[in-house]
């Protein structure tokens, strides 16, 4: 009879744990869950799949652009990918809701390409460096880090070397 008033207390305090499925779950804030990825932001650099530790993430070269997919079965959600993507193209939601039957395991993928642009001064294609990248490097934006843009390295390189030095005018006095 020793459990009868731990029982009444229980019973008057309510339940301690989360409804769940029969209500909603409350999500921690720094909860890393299932995957995104945006495309426009990738710079094709593959630190994510080089640091992923379940082998999730893959890239694959295409003829229109460099193709991303990401298996969610495989990925540990780790965050890893998170943490070295500089562009950050890759992001993790607090959506945990990944069960599935076995049957469709095979469609917990996320792929997306990130596409090829042609270059504005040779027109062979390449892939563009993103605004938070160009943010990064040379520190804020402007027209001529705009144009540096769509340039690929090649155009980049043969510019700096063919321009002429600007000189300081020499007074005349």
């Amino acid at each position: 009879m020793w459990f009868l008033p731990v029982l009444f207390r229980n019973l008057r305090q309510g339940p301690a744990t989360d409804p769940f499925p029969f209500g909603e779950a409350s999500t921690p804030k720094t909860f890393r869950g299932r995957v995104r990825f945006d495309p426009q932001s990738c710079t094709g650099c593959q630190a994510c799949a080089h640091v992923c530790a379940g082998g999730a993430i893959r890239f694959e070269e295409q003829p229109d652009g460099l193709e991303f997919t990401l298996w969610h079965n495989a990925c540990v959600f780790c965050g890893l990918c998170v943490h070295y993507c500089l562009s950050k193209a890759i992001r993790q939601t607090d959506d945990w809701h990944l069960a599935h039957p076995q049957a469709d395991k095979f469609a917990m993928v996320e792929r997306a390409t990130v596409a090829y642009r042609p270059c504005d001064g040779c027109g062979k294609p390449f892939l563009p460096a993103s605004l938070r990248l160009m943010d990064l490097a040379f520190g804020g934006s402007s027209p001529e880090i705009a144009r540096l843009r769509y340039l690929c390295p090649e155009c980049r390189r043969n510019g700096a070397f063919n321009e002429k030095p600007r000189l300081p005018q020499a007074s005349t006095t």
